[in-house]
């Protein structure tokens, strides 16, 4: 069975561990942001001409078949 912890306790302890948070910069924040947009927009294009591909090559095989 685990100690207990009265909440004030576990107040400070809480507060203990939050002062010791290294929180990034604001201009971390703004760069890792612009990182995560560019990222995701290259990653929608990409799909979008594998899925572009596919289904082209997937149209060429039904029009010679039928």
């Amino acid at each position: 069975m685990a100690a207990r912890t009265n909440p004030l306790e576990f107040i400070q302890q809480v507060r203990a561990e939050v002062s010791r948070v290294v929180w990034p910069t604001r201009r971390e924040v703004l760069l890792t942001t612009a990182m995560v947009f560019v990222m995701a927009t290259l990653t929608a294009i990409f799909f979008f001409f594998v899925d572009w591909l596919i289904r082209t090559g997937l149209n060429v095989l039904l029009n010679m078949a039928g």
